[in-house]
């Protein structure tokens, strides 16, 4: 069941281990810290909620996959790599900007400040690079559903688009949506090592703890690079 957030939600976080990372250069603690109200925002955070009279948010216009270049699907360096400019899921309706997401002086990740847009973890590799690209994003708050509202409805095989700085498209087929207890979320299945180009979406999910503030979950989906 998915509960209406409370005005002010504890910090719902993703823990990981810089040396489980695939820079594994950060000896802190990284803190993915997706869960704080946003300032200016109005919103909850990350938190998985459905508004009473919201049953109109669950609807789902699909969009026609996006035109351009696409980028042959072979593994590239990260410096042959563009950086990612906007995200297009098309059996959701998805089409968003990506902002750039990185580490906050107490060694937190950054958090999208507007629940509309999704952000791609710097410190993860660029989509089409060798390595797990990861973004993030709200589900929803207070006023409205947020960008990954619907994240948990992608199936096997649903096609997932990345536009770069130049112009060029990196697909990706998603293998798998997986949900997990926050106190067992997978940082090294989620930001580890992999030999070939990856993505992960990540949001919360799950039931919402009304005591805590926070949700029990993290939804997590699992991709990888095609043609």
């Amino acid at each position: 069941m998915r509960a209406y957030a409370a005005k002010h939600a504890r910090s719902a976080t993703w823990r990981v281990r810089a040396s489980e990372t695939p820079a594994g250069k950060r000896a802190a603690l990284i803190v993915l810290a997706i869960g704080m109200t946003l300032a200016g925002a109005g919103a909850a955070g990350l938190v998985l909620a459905r508004h009473p009279v919201a049953a109109r948010w669950d609807a789902v216009i699909p969009l026609p996959a996006p035109t351009g270049r696409i980028d042959p699907a072979r593994p590239s360096q990260p410096g042959a790599v563009p950086q990612p400019v906007s995200l297009i899921i098309p059996s959701l309706g998805v089409q968003t900007s990506l902002i750039h997401l990185g580490l906050t002086a107490s060694g937190d990740l950054q958090v999208p400040t507007s629940t509309r847009v999704a952000g791609w973890y710097t410190g993860s590799a660029r989509p089409g690079a060798i390595g797990p690209a990861v973004i993030a994003g709200h589900i929803d708050s207070r006023s409205g559903p947020g960008v990954f509202f619907h994240l948990d409805q992608l199936r096997r095989g649903d096609r997932v688009y990345i536009r770069r700085a130049d112009g060029t498209l990196v697909v990706f087929r998603v293998t798998t949506v997986q949900m997990y207890a926050k106190d067992g979320f997978p940082t090294l299945a989620v930001y580890g090592p992999v030999p070939d180009p990856e993505l992960r979406l990540v949001t919360c999910g799950g039931t919402f703890d009304p005591d805590a503030h926070s949700y029990l979950s993290n939804t997590v989906v699992y991709a990888v690079e095609t043609s």
